[in-house]
């Protein structure tokens, strides 16, 4: 009983061992924009603005544990400048966008692809002319919807763990009646770092 109890233990060990070794996480700052389908009119005669254009940070974070190929991430983006709603100066707004994700990657020397399906939302800021002199005010409400999420990218390792990674990101947002479609494409180019792994170039 010992011996299966110790032969078990140190099964366990050198599993948890190798995992550890083939951990990996990733951090990255990127700049991009979104194309979506073009303005339309509704059934009322209401313009339908488009959520393409503009420029839109992002941060990213990823951690993978399964066999140094799959794990979990998660991502936001904002635009980073305040649109006009339908072209009303006094309707400014500001997309934003965040989600968690399965992901899977594998790193082929200094080459790493990656793919990701996930949810999250949207999140609509449309801005107010309110202003107040006290801590905690905000001067906009929020729209928020539920939305699915597709990316991938491939991580280009420039120098060390350093990379550059070219990504694509597809949106399916819930209900998205203030926009001419729930479908949105955010296209993209980060920079970012690997930590672990266990593979140094």
């Amino acid at each position: 009983m010992k011996k299966i109890a110790l032969v078990a233990i140190f099964s366990a060990l050198v599993t948890i061992a190798g995992t550890a070794r083939a951990q990996q996480m990733d951090v990255a700052f990127g700049m991009g924009t979104v194309s979506a389908p073009a303005t339309k009119i509704n059934s009322q005669g209401f313009p339908l603005p488009s959520l393409r254009g503009g420029a839109y940070p992002s941060f990213s974070g990823d951690f993978i544990f399964y066999k140094g190929q799959v794990g979990i991430n998660g991502e936001v983006a904002w635009r980073a400048s305040r649109s006009f709603y339908a072209g009303d100066p006094t309707q400014p707004y500001r997309p934003l966008f965040y989600d968690f994700n399965g992901i899977w990657t594998r790193r082929y020397g200094r080459v790493s692809p990656e793919a990701m399906a996930g949810i999250g939302a949207e999140s609509i800021r449309i801005y107010t002319s309110i202003s107040c002199g006290f801590s905690g005010c905000t001067n906009y409400v929020s729209s928020n919807h539920f939305m699915g999420h597709f990316g991938g990218g491939l991580k280009l390792y420039v120098s060390g763990n350093f990379f550059v990674r070219p990504e694509a990101q597809l949106y399916l947002v819930r209900n998205n009646i203030e926009f001419s479609s729930g479908r949105a494409a955010r296209y993209g180019i980060s920079i970012g770092y690997t930590m672990g792994g266990g593979l140094k170039y």
